[in-house]
């Protein structure tokens, strides 16, 4: 099929470059989608940024620890929250695989869980592990009801057959497989049950299965009466037409459009691909209806930032400690840092970051990226194709004519309504 490769690549990585979208054009749309959603070469850029060792948690080392020893751990857990951040930002930007990064990216908003919380960064790196190993939604599901951050962000350990806790079970049907209006309170209730006993070992960083604690009675789900377990449970939510549909729109929503509802062939192309998420993408990516979104997804902050640095050459693995403090800083203040959202339903879409009060950040993080590149003289029309922005309105193409040096250029392309909408 014909489609517009430019918005295939926007949507489906974070950025293109130069480069990579003349080597799409040459490929043509379909071979393009194939390459972006079924990758047949290692990703070569990935490897150079490997994914950090950042140690047990500090405060395994004590057994009682005083104030000065908690003190320090705090200290040490914070370091590795930075590292953590920064190296998965670089990888995002580094990476080949450019749709499967972006996939990872989008998995961790729906199964949003914060480091602010959590507080260990070695259960975010597990939890990060866990939505890399997979693209199949039946067997992440599966794997995530026992993730320790998880379980923990929603006070599963503290779910027993004498106080029972809702909450992931509540959140597994609401936020994560079903959405709401699919079940009833009495279907929460019968799933927190369901999903008793589950425990953390905070040292070897691992959940385990405490039958002691877990309430074995049957219980009615969705109509369905049984002996219910965490993955029975999973496993009938995912038997469910609703599940399949869920997840379609879910990643509609986050790679087609925020405006309108997905069309009813794309819906059916991509539940006849599920569970595969990657397949689903395939068939969204494949669709006239996704043809039709342009202009319909403004860029989330790390999206921009990403995108930007991809197209300018730039990496936070090879930047001064002070100047990734500073794009750390401004991304935090835009309201978008990986391992932090802001709550279990993960980080709001659309327009919502383009405030006015956002705006002198968002200008002065576009600048510190302008003043690290080296793209040499620039016109409007260079800097269309550097950022892979079809075309300049008239009022865009006014201010940056206006430019005093390339510098400025760069930053008001970076800012342009053009390039934050796709």
């Amino acid at each position: 099929m014909a489609g517009d490769i430019g918005l295939l690549l926007h949507r489906a990585g974070f950025g293109p470059t130069p480069v990579e979208l003349a080597a799409a054009r040459l490929a043509g749309y379909e071979a393009t989608v194939r390459a972006l959603t079924a990758p047949s070469t290692p990703d070569v850029g990935a490897s150079a940024s490997p994914m950090p060792q950042i140690g047990a948690d500090p405060i395994n080392r004590y057994r009682n620890p005083t104030d000065a020893q908690r003190a320090a751990v705090d200290v040490e857990r914070r370091r590795q929250t930075r590292l953590i951040t920064q190296w998965w930002l670089d990888r995002m930007t580094v990476a080949d695989h450019q749709t499967r990064e972006k996939l990872i990216f989008f998995w961790h908003g729906h199964w949003a869980t914060s480091i602010g919380k959590v507080i260990r960064p070695q259960l975010m790196m597990l939890q990060h592990q866990t939505l890399r190993s997979t693209t199949d939604f039946g067997v992440m599901s599966h794997r995530m009801v026992r993730d320790p951050a998880l379980n923990y962000w929603l006070d599963n350990q503290l779910n027993t057959r004498s106080a029972p806790n809702e909450n992931l079970g509540r959140e597994l049907m609401e936020l994560f497989m079903l959405g709401i209006g699919n079940y009833t309170e009495q279907d929460v209730k019968a799933a927190g049950r369901a999903m008793t006993g589950w425990k953390i070992d905070y040292n070897r960083a691992v959940t385990y299965f405490s039958k002691a604690s877990h309430d074995p009675g049957e219980k009615t789900i969705l109509g369905v009466r049984r002996r219910y377990t965490s993955d029975t449970l999973v496993d009938l939510l995912l038997s469910k037409e609703v599940c399949r549909r869920f997840v379609a729109a879910r990643l509609w929503f986050r790679y087609g459009s925020t405006h309108q509802p997905i069309p009813a062939a794309v819906e059916s192309a991509m539940v006849a691909a599920f569970p595969d998420s990657m397949a689903m993408l395939a068939a969204m990516f494949g669709s006239e209806g996704f043809q039709a979104t342009a202009g319909q997804m403004v860029k989330q902050p790390v999206e921009w930032l990403v995108g930007a640095m991809r197209q300018l050459g730039l990496r936070l693995g090879s930047l001064p400690e002070e100047t990734v403090d500073l794009i750390l800083y401004g991304l935090g203040r835009l309201g978008q840092l990986p391992f932090s959202p802001p709550s279990v339903g993960g980080w709001p879409a659309g327009t919502l970051w383009l405030t006015a009060g956002t705006a002198q950040l968002r200008l002065s993080t576009a600048g510190r990226l302008a003043g690290l590149a080296s793209v040499g003289p620039l016109s409007p029309e260079s800097l269309a194709s550097l950022l892979a922005v079809p075309t300049w309105s008239n009022r865009t193409f006014a201010a940056l004519k206006h430019a005093a040096n390339p510098r400025e250029l760069l930053t008001l392309g970076l800012i342009s309504p053009e390039y934050l909408v796709t």
